[in-house]
């Protein structure tokens, strides 16, 4: 690995990097600014261009810094089941340069036209635990099917499954709401019929607590 010394970052470095990502079946090019085998750091330029996939994915040991050079991203935080929870719109032209992504936090970044961002955080990229979120839920898949081998994702068994997969949310010590998102990844099932079976389950028991109030009632 080669590692710079003195550079200036101008624009014709930034217009070089967006040729590099044009070329890139990714849409993207990064820079590596580290200067030394010692440095364990991650520091870079990132030249993203509109069409770029970035894996929601997360660093449990260290924060994110992100700035933003050129160009407008916007910054997008999941939590834990990979719901959306908050969108940073980045744009120099309106003052915004930059976030801090929370340590452990699942995030991607959209790109609304060619942009240049400079991230830094502890550790480098595949030797500090970063992890992508469908790798996470793919392992956690795993361990759920070695604990319960005769768990079966078929869509006959759909409501038998999704009440099993509730039943150890609830064991685990989570009091936390289940949505049909959650357990259509879980489950790898399509989120239409995880939302059709679970407003059914939702209706029964709506239907047996009517039921059961009625049968007080009675003399």
């Amino acid at each position: 690995m080669d590692f710079i010394g003195y550079m200036t970052i101008n624009k014709g470095l930034l217009d070089k990097l967006f040729e590099q990502a044009a070329v890139n079946p990714r849409l993207r090019q990064n820079m590596d600014l580290r200067t030394s085998i010692n440095d364990n750091s991650q520091r870079m330029l990132n030249a993203l261009l509109p069409g770029t996939i970035v894996s929601i994915h997360r660093h449990p040991q260290s924060t994110e810094n992100v700035f933003l050079l050129r160009g407008k991203v916007v910054e997008v935080i999941y939590d834990e089941y990979g719901n959306e929870k908050e969108r940073i719109l980045l744009d120099p032209a309106i003052g915004n340069y930059g976030c801090v992504v929370p340590q452990g936090a699942w995030h991607t970044v959209e790109v609304l036209e060619p942009s240049v961002i400079y991230e830094t955080k502890d550790g480098r990229y595949g030797e500090d635990g970063s992890e992508t979120y469908e790798a996470f839920m793919a392992m956690e898949a795993g361990k759920k099917e070695q604990a319960s081998p005769a768990f079966s994702n078929s869509l006959g068994d759909l409501k038998k499954n999704i009440e099993y997969l509730i039943g150890m949310e609830r064991q685990s010590g989570s009091m936390d709401v289940i949505t049909p998102l959650y357990v259509s990844r879980m489950l790898n099932v399509p989120l239409e019929e995880v939302e059709r079976v679970m407003k059914e389950m939702e209706d029964e028991d709506r239907v047996k607590g009517i039921k059961g109030i009625v049968s007080q009632s009675k003399p």
